[in-house]
């Protein structure tokens, strides 16, 4: 389902880059509009999780948390293990 919506721009070297940017990628200027909505929309909500990965971070420093190294390295291992039970099955 598709909506349409009008969208006036103020700046002219603005819409002239939009469509040129259009042409160059050969999609019309409102699938360029549309990615550029979603992105923005995305960074909001990512915004919005940053004092909880904020505070997240500070618990784990306080609970004496391990670096991803090591963390990485058990990961590692233990799909080694499955993949090695797996192909003696």
């Amino acid at each position: 389902m598709s909506k349409r919506m009008t969208v006036v721009f103020h700046d002219d070297a603005l819409y002239t880059n939009l469509k040129v940017e259009a042409a160059i990628r050969n999609k019309p200027a409102s699938y360029i509009i549309a990615e550029a909505v979603k992105e923005w929309l995305e960074s909001r909500e990512d915004a919005e999780l940053l004092p909880v990965i904020e505070e997240a971070r500070g618990e784990w420093k306080e609970a004496g948390g391990r670096p991803w190294s090591e963390v990485e390295k058990e990961l590692n291992a233990a799909v080694s293990r499955r993949e090695g039970k797996a192909k003696r099955i």
